[in-house]
C-alpha cells in the first residue's frame, strides 16, 4: 500500500512541474474533470452498483448477452413530402439493411393541424410528412407489411389521433392490433418542457395519455406506448444531468397515471421505452445512459414495487445530436456523428438513429442517409465494439462520471417533489429555467473561446462546401393540400359529424378516448378536426414565460 501511495505521490509531484493546455477541462454540462482518475474516485460498492449484464441493477446492460446476441436495431427517422414519397423512402431504407421504420410528421401534423388550414401554409411535407386522414396513413404503409416490421412514430400532442389511423391501417391489411409492434412518442410532458408543441393543458394531456395507456396495454401487447424522451430535453440546451432527470422524472409521472388507471404497474411498464440523444461529449454520454438504467431499475422497484424483472429495464432508442451538426464544412457532421454513435454503442443502446451530414442545411438527401446506416454498420461490424458487453465498465473514470450524473439527477428529483411534481413544476417553468441557464452557460464559454466548436470557433472554414441539399417540391404540398380538401368532399360528412359529436361527449365524461377517436378515424375524420373537436372540451394553454 505504501508503494502505492509513494508511486501516486510521485506522479502527482511530476505532475505539478508540467504545463496544463489552455483549455477548459470539464464536460460540456459543466463537470471538472480530473487529470487522473483512480479506484479512490469511485464511491460504494462497485459489486452492489455495477451487478452483471441483465441483472440488477443494469448499469452493465439489460440483457445478458448485449450485442453478442442481437446487435441494436438500425432506425432511421424519415419522412417528408407526402404519404408516396416518404413510403418509397422507407422501402430504400429497407433495401440498404434499416430494420425498422422511424416516422417523421410535418410541422402541422405535429401541432393537430390539417394541410389545408392557413396556419400550415408554407410547412406542408418540408420538415416530414404530412398525414392528414386515415386515407395518408393506408398510403404510408402500401406493401409493407405492418406486422412484419415495427413502427415508431414521433408524434406528441394528437398522438392518440395517429395511433387509431395506425390501428385502423393495419386493420384494413387484415392484422389485428396485437400484432403491431413499435412505438408512440406520446411523450407530452416534454412537449411543455422544450419542443413547445401542445393542443390542451397539462392535466387533460395526461388524461388522453392515460386513455391510450389503458387501449394499449388491453389491446396492443407489443405496442410501446409511451418513448420517453430525453432528446428534445437535450436539444434545447440542457446538460446531461438534467436531460436524464427531466426525462425520467416524466417517466415516473407516466407511472403514476397508469397506477391511477387502475393498472397493476407490472402490466404496463415493461412497454415503456425510452429516447436519449447522443451529444458529442463522448465519455459523459457513456456515463448517461449507464446511470439512467440503474437509476430507472432503483426507482421502480423500490419506489413503485415493481416485481417484474421487465419493469426494471430501462430499453432505450438513441439519436445522435442534431445541435451539434454544423453548415460549415458540413461533411465534418460525419465523424460528429460517428463518435456520438460509438458513445451510444458504447452506453448499451438498443436503437440507433444516426443524423445525416447535411441535415444542418436541409432534409437529408438519399447518399446522406446511406452514408448514415453504413456508420452503424461500420460501428457495429468493424470497430469490435460488440465484441464484449459494456467495455468501458470498471473504468475509474467512467464509473466515477456515471455516479456524479447520477448525484445530479437524484438533487433534480427532490427539487421537483419539493415543487409538488411534474406538472406543478412545469406550471412554474422550473424545467425551463434550469435548461435556459444552461443553454446560456454553454453558449458564453463558446464565445469566450472556453469550449470549441471546430468550424464554428476555431478551425473556421475557409471556403463553403458544395453540398447537394433535397427539396421538397412545392407542387408535392399543394397535392396534399388538395388531397385533404378532396377527402373532405367526398366522405359522409354526416358521419363525420356525428363521430366527432360522440367523440366530445365521451370527453365530457371518464371513458375512454380511444374508442370514439377509432370511430372518427374509420369515418375519415382528419387529424386537425378530431384534435379541434379535443380541444374544444378541453381547452387550450399558454406556459408561464421564462425570464
Amino acid at each position: 500500500m505504501d508503494t502505492r501511495k509513494n508511486a501516486k505521490q510521485n506522479w502527482e509531484d511530476s505532475y505539478e512541474k508540467t504545463t496544463e493546455r489552455d483549455a477548459e477541462f470539464s464536460t460540456m454540462s459543466g463537470i471538472p474533470i480530473k487529470p487522473l482518475y483512480t479506484e479512490e474516485d469511485v464511491e460504494g460498492n462497485s459489486e452492489e452498483k455495477l451487478g452483471y449484464p441483465g441483472e440488477y441493477p443494469y448499469t452493465r446492460g439489460v440483457y445478458p448477452n448485449m450485442y453478442r446476441g442481437r446487435l441494436w436495431t438500425i432506425r432511421q427517422f424519415a419522412g417528408f413530402g407526402d404519404a408516396e414519397d416518404t413510403n418509397k423512402r422507407f422501402k430504400y431504407l429497407i433495401d440498404h439493411g434499416q430494420n425498422g421504420l422511424s416516422v417523421a410528421f410535418d410541422m402541422p401534423t405535429l401541432m393537430g393541424l390539417d394541410s389545408d388550414s392557413p396556419l400550415s401554409l408554407g410547412e406542408v411535407g418540408t420538415e416530414g410528412v404530412a398525414i392528414d386522414s386515415l386515407e395518408d396513413m393506408e398510403r404510408l404503409f402500401d406493401g409493407i407489411p405492418m406486422d412484419e416490421i415495427t413502427t415508431s412514430m414521433t408524434i406528441n400532442a394528437p398522438a392518440m389521433v395517429l395511433l387509431a389511423m395506425y390501428v385502423v391501417a393495419a386493420e384494413k391489411q387484415g392484422i389485428s392490433p396485437d400484432k403491431l409492434g413499435g412505438t408512440n412518442q406520446n411523450d407530452i410532458l416534454k412537449e411543455y418542457i422544450a419542443q413547445k408543441e401542445w393542443l390542451f393543458p397539462p392535466k387533460p394531456s395526461m388524461r388522453v395519455f392515460k386513455d391510450m395507456l389503458v387501449y394499449s396495454t388491453e389491446h396492443m401487447p407489443r405496442w410501446n406506448t409511451v418513448s420517453i424522451s430525453g432528446y428534445h430535453i437535450r436539444e434545447a440546451g440542457s446538460t446531461a444531468a438534467q436531460e436524464l432527470a427531466f426525462t425520467l422524472s416524466d417517466g415516473f409521472a407516466y407511472v403514476e397515471a397508469g397506477v391511477e388507471a387502475g393498472l397493476d404497474v407490472d402490466d404496463f411498464a415493461p412497454r415503456f421505452s425510452f429516447f436519449f440523444n447522443s451529444h458529442i461529449d463522448f465519455f459523459e454520454e457513456i456515463a448517461k445512459f449507464r446511470a439512467a438504467r440503474r437509476i430507472w431499475a432503483t426507482v421502480m422497484k423500490e419506489k413503485y414495487g415493481a416485481k417484474s424483472a421487465k419493469s426494471l429495464l430501462m430499453r432505450f432508442h438513441t439519436q445522435t445530436a442534431g445541435v451539434s451538426l454544423t453548415a460549415q464544412e458540413p461533411y465534418n457532421n460525419v465523424a460528429r456523428t460517428a463518435f456520438e454513435a460509438l458513445a451510444a454503442v458504447l452506453g448499451g443502446t438498443q436503437s440507433l438513429h444516426t443524423n445525416s451530414f447535411d441535415e444542418a442545411l436541409a432534409l437529408p438527401t438519399e447518399e446522406a442517409v446511406r452514408i448514415a446506416v453504413r456508420t452503424q454498420q461500420i460501428a457495429a461490424l468493424e470497430t469490435g465494439a460488440t465484441n464484449t458487453i459494456d467495455p468501458l465498465g470498471g473504468s475509474y473514470f467512467v464509473e466515477s462520471l456515471t455516479d456524479e450524473i447520477e448525484r445530479q439527477a437524484y438533487e433534480y428529483f427532490d427539487q421537483i417533489d419539493e415543487l409538488g411534481g411534474v406538472i406543478p413544476a412545469i406550471e412554474e417553468g422550473f424545467q425551463m429555467r434550469e435548461i435556459a441557464e444552461a443553454s446560456a452557460r454553454y453558449q458564453r464559454e463558446l464565445e469566450e473561446g472556453r469550449r470549441h466548436m471546430v468550424n464554428v470557433n476555431i478551425y473556421e472554414a475557409q471556403e463553403e462546401q458544395d453540398v447537394e441539399t433535397h427539396r421538397v417540391d412545392p407542387a408535392v404540398s399543394q397535392g396534399q393540400i388538395e388531397r385533404v380538401e378532396e377527402l373532405k368532399k367526398s366522405r359522409d360528412n354526416e358521419k363525420v359529424e356525428k363521430a366527432l359529436e360522440e367523440l366530445k361527449e365521451v370527453c365530457r365524461t371518464n371513458e375512454n378516448t380511444m374508442y370514439p377517436i377509432i370511430e372518427c378515424v374509420k369515418a375519415y375524420a382528419t387529424v386537425g378536426e378530431i384534435s379541434f373537436a379535443m380541444q374544444e372540451v378541453f381547452g387550450s394553454y399558454r406556459e408561464t414565460p421564462v425570464i
